[in-house]
């Protein structure tokens, strides 16, 4: 047994010193791989359960992180390969070489992790915006997708600026001039981009008061605006007019007009005023009681709302009966079909009770000439 172990043990004294490298080498591209190997079959086994599991949302992490962790594992192994084969250069291209794998290994990781934030944020974002089994969540905290994806920029936004002042750290740049730098920079960029940034602003004041979302219909008499809204970007909201024509309007607008959001009314209002002829005005109240029941009787009609039928005025030619309600629907379509119906039950009721709809008239009096003739002419 010695024997063989001083034979292993000249033998391997006698072996090249760059064999025994490249054998080094090849172990830790070896063991790369069956990490990597390792990992990818984690992966494809957990993620499908934690997925499938609604107590849980950890299958977003594994999911943001299993892709870079890939380019960790053979980032390490490559580096750490090319630092062993260094072994064969002379001792200065050694140190040179060793401190640009170590730089790069620092570089690599700092990426890595920037792209397991950015893709754990758009994982998140898709989940939030086009997932349905988060619906009623979202009515309940009143998350939009423009909201949505102006937080999600804005977090990759900062996530990329923070990784790229962190790189520069690394490789020796002086953070804090450069920053100062900027702030100069920013400060004539922004006397010199004064409407660009008021818009961005205007679009930061949308996204936190959130006056309106995208899918509602707005409108503003202060600059003849009215449509749906489309999309609400960093310069621009793009509304789509009824008449099916875009229009595209700054954001800073919106801080120095009244915009009108009817989409998030409560109910929609019927108002109207019946005329009755003065022949039936011995038929008024009834047909004001007969208005009255059929509103507060019909399904579509909320009686919770102000609801009141009364003679407002006697007009010219009719007396007057002033009819207010609120329907319990918001859409438009549907209020048009529900405020047909109501008229035309009104038109039956008059006519059961014996009135009639008034219709503007003139009475003309015509005096007789011959009444007016002197005696004596007779």
């Amino acid at each position: 047994m010695t024997n063989h172990v001083i034979d292993l043990s000249d033998y391997i004294q006698s072996v090249s010193p760059t064999i025994l490298t490249l054998i080094e080498c090849a172990i830790i591209l070896f063991m790369t791989m069956i990490l990597s190997i390792i990992e990818g079959l984690t992966f494809h086994r957990v993620y499908p359960k934690l997925k499938a599991s609604e107590k849980t949302k950890s299958d977003r992490i594994l999911y943001a992180v299993h892709k870079p962790l890939q380019l960790i594992i053979w980032t390490l192994g490559i580096t750490y390969t090319f630092s062993t084969a260094s072994d064969l250069l002379n001792a200065s291209a050694v140190e040179n070489f060793s401190d640009t794998m170590s730089l790069l290994r620092q570089v690599v990781l700092v990426a890595a992790f920037t792209w397991a934030v950015l893709r754990f944020i758009r994982l998140l974002e898709d989940t939030l915006v086009h997932s349905p089994e988060h619906s009623h969540q979202h009515k309940k905290r009143k998350l939009d997708k423009a909201t949505a994806f102006a937080v999600s920029r804005l977090l990759r936004i900062v996530t990329i600026c923070a990784a790229l002042l962190v790189i520069l750290q690394i490789a020796g740049v002086k953070v804090s001039a450069l920053i100062a730098l900027g702030g100069a920079g920013t400060l004539i960029a922004g006397l010199a981009a004064r409407e660009m940034l008021a818009n961005f602003f205007g679009a930061l004041m949308i996204y936190t008061d959130r006056p309106f979302s995208v899918g509602d219909w707005i409108r503003s008499n202060d600059r003849n605006i009215e449509g749906t809204v489309e999309e609400i970007g960093w310069r621009l909201t793009r509304v789509r007019t009824f008449d099916k024509r875009p229009l595209y309007i700054p954001n800073a607008i919106f801080s120095s007009i009244t915009v009108e959001n009817p989409s998030r009314m409560h109910n929609r209002r019927i108002k109207t005023v019946v005329g009755i002829g003065y022949e039936s005005a011995d038929k008024i109240s009834l047909v004001r009681d007969g208005i009255e029941d059929m509103l507060r009787k019909h399904e579509e009609i909320d009686t919770t709302q102000t609801l009141f039928v009364r003679v407002s005025e006697f007009g010219p030619s009719s007396i007057n009966i002033q009819i207010y309600c609120f329907t319990k629907t918001i859409d438009w379509l549907a209020f048009e079909r529900i405020q047909e119906d109501v008229l035309l039950k009104i038109l039956d009721i008059v006519r059961d009770c014996g009135a009639n709809i008034a219709y503007p008239t003139q009475t003309l009096y015509l005096k007789n000439p011959q009444t007016e003739r002197s005696p004596h002419h007779g």
